[in-house]
């Protein structure tokens, strides 16, 4: 089955069960992918994750019933909410009106039904823009903290959310720079995707000695080094598809451009699925090596993948 075939049934399915408890292994299976790789390719096309989807579609349901006729009890039970102040919260978050104006003529606000089209042929997703090798990455251990984002990782509200933490944590990088031994590469990593969003970390590369020493006063001077929130992020080792942006002066633009192109166009296409692991993305911001005369910028992504059977 295509991909855009297995969305569009997994689609279908979670319309077909909206008043019902969603298994998200069923359907997953209905979509032909793992649990994993489904809801991360779902959230790449549609630009929402599954139980944002399915939220906002049975709130509004429940706003069209409720300006025709029916209670709120009934249209909480009927959409899975426990108590009917649950789906008036929810309701009102959605609709920005409570169910009581709805029923009299409130204005509401409606998220329509996904559909999923085949995309148009094109070029392959790494001409002309990136490099893309599938190689075995071993254990990688980075210093960082975190964020917790709204969103999937390939949606529109990530990169103003990444822009908005990297700029208010200054401080912070250049603290976790200097104590770094790598000097020329900065790191974001992605994990602990759910419905509510994902776990996102600004990190660096520190030796054994740093990172067992480094929340020691006698050794640093300080002691406000426990209060930063920096916590040792363990990478274990993982087969990954890793894509590089062209070496420029600027490449952020092109970064944010190619993680969906990824999703949409090189992993469908590719005889591979997303395992769940975490997501690292090396920016390296100060290059320093043979292959780099003009010392110009890029981005490498490394997203773990296992091959398909």
């Amino acid at each position: 089955m295509d991909w855009f075939f297995g969305l569009q049934a997994a689609v279908d399915y979670i319309e077909t069960h909206l008043t019902e408890k969603i298994d998200y292994d069923i359907l997953a299976k209905t979509a032909c992918f793992s649990k994993y790789h489904f809801q991360r390719l779902f959230g790449a096309v549609y630009g929402v994750s599954v139980g944002e989807y399915i939220r906002k579609r049975r709130l509004t349901l429940a706003g069209k019933e409720l300006a025709v006729s029916g209670t709120v009890l009934s249209a909480a039970l009927k959409y899975g909410y426990e108590t009917p102040e649950s789906f008036s919260r929810a309701f009102y978050k959605f609709h920005g009106i409570l169910p009581s104006a709805a029923k009299k003529g409130g204005a509401l606000k409606c998220f329509p039904r996904l559909t999923t089209e085949k995309p148009a042929a094109g070029k392959n997703i790494g001409e002309n823009t990136m490099d893309c090798e599938i190689k075995e990455i071993g254990e990688q251990i980075f210093v960082g903290y975190k964020r917790r984002f709204s969103g999937v990782p390939y949606g529109e509200e990530r990169a103003w959310q990444e822009e908005r933490f990297v700029t208010g944590t200054r401080a912070k990088q250049w603290l976790l720079l200097g104590a770094s031994c790598d000097y020329s590469t900065d790191y974001f990593i992605v994990n602990n995707i759910g419905d509510d969003g994902y776990d996102f970390y600004i990190a660096y590369e520190l030796d054994e000695w740093t990172r067992k020493e480094m929340f020691n006063p006698a050794v640093t001077g300080v002691d406000f080094m426990d209060k930063l929130g920096f916590e040792t992020i363990v990478v274990p080792k993982q087969t990954c598809a890793v894509f590089r942006t062209e070496r420029q002066r600027r490449p952020v633009g092109e970064y944010i451009d190619i993680r969906k192109r990824i999703m949409t166009e090189w992993l469908p296409a590719a005889d591979f699925s997303l395992t769940d692991g975490a997501e690292v993305v090396a920016l390296k911001w100060r290059p320093d090596d043979a292959l780099d005369k003009k010392n110009e910028k890029y981005v490498e992504i490394q997203l773990p993948v296992v091959k398909n059977r």
